[in-house]
């Protein structure tokens, strides 16, 4: 009872890739709200370089690669391997304005409106995943709770 006929377990069923690619897309706006408060930190840094996520090309880069398989994590290495949740995403800098003398890239108002933006995607993320797990333990509870 615990695998289907295709040697699946029901964790693989319950908990599959869309489930963990949601989480891997929260760890992702996670990451990019700590850069974006970074660079809003920084803003009167000299010489200092904002710094994003190009969510659009990290998408359409896990889009075509499919579904990933999972390495055994019985060693060290395989946490940084591409495809695996843990792998660090591709980080890009902002250049710096042409009239900006002191080589400081970090725009205020854009960091501002990325932060927002990007609450907003993790929220709305967070809440589909939560959607997921409340249809989980509906069916788990029979229908009763």
């Amino acid at each position: 009872m615990g695998s289907t006929d295709t040697g699946e377990t029901m964790s693989d069923f319950l908990f599959d890739a869309l489930h963990q690619g949601l989480g891997n897309v929260l760890d992702l706006r996670l990451q990019q709200n700590g850069l974006t408060v970074s660079n809003l930190a920084n803003a009167d840094t000299p010489g200092y370089e904002a710094r994003f996520i190009p969510f659009d090309e990290v998408l359409s880069a896990a889009l075509e690669a499919g579904p990933q398989t999972q390495l055994d994590r019985s060693r060290p290495e395989h946490f940084g391997a591409p495809g695996v949740q843990g792998a660090s995403p591709t980080v890009e800098k902002h250049e710096g304005a042409p009239w900006v003398r002191d080589g400081n890239s970090v725009l205020p108002e854009r960091e501002m409106a990325a932060l927002h933006s990007n609450q907003l995607m993790y929220t709305a993320v967070a809440n589909g995943l939560s959607r997921r797990l409340a249809i989980l333990r509906y069916a788990a509870s029979d229908g009763k709770g």
